[in-house]
């Protein structure tokens, strides 16, 4: 019983381990990469965003943390905006109608555009939504976000203030 104990603490130590890559994910401090993004309702691409600091939400309107954190989201804009720090919102929504009434229906105040492809979350290596990466002014890298996060928490808030 004990080997059998110490093995599976020993198995589960060898695959904890093998999770684990480091403090930072892979390309934080590296250039972002460019995209261009077009949808029926506007075209958007990185290098319009130089100078600012690019918050960078890949979210679908079908997914509930996406839901979850999007008055956050729009609070911080709303707060931000004037200190250069703006939202694009990637939706992967398929649906167009379906996407342009959430918009309508939940008064979205960041910039948006829909990318049914999934070409720039693939790009970004995105694996669930919602994902968020923070560019800095200069095209940076400097911060990737899993899962639905308060945008107004002082951490985050003090965190883009300093870019």
């Amino acid at each position: 019983m004990k080997r059998f104990i110490l093995l599976l603490m020993l198995s589960a130590t060898v695959l904890a381990s093998g999770c684990y890559s480091g403090s930072r994910p892979p390309h934080i401090g590296d250039a972002a990469r460019a995209f261009s993004v077009q949808d029926s309702d506007r075209r958007v691409s990185l290098d319009q965003f130089r100078g600012q600091v690019l918050v960078l939400n890949f979210w679908a309107t079908w997914c509930p943390p996406c839901v979850e954190e999007l008055p956050s989201l729009m609070a911080m804009q709303e707060r931000t905006r004037a200190k250069g720090v703006v939202v694009l919102g990637i939706s992967i929504d398929v649906d167009g109608d379906a996407y342009h009434r959430f918009l309508k229906l939940r008064n979205v105040n960041f910039l948006t555009v829909r990318d049914p492809e999934e070409k720039v979350s693939t790009m970004y290596g995105t694996a669930g939504w919602p994902e968020t990466y923070v560019i800095d002014r200069q095209g940076v890298l400097r911060r990737k976000f899993v899962g639905p996060v308060d945008w107004t928490s002082p951490e985050v808030m003090d965190f883009l203030s300093k870019l």
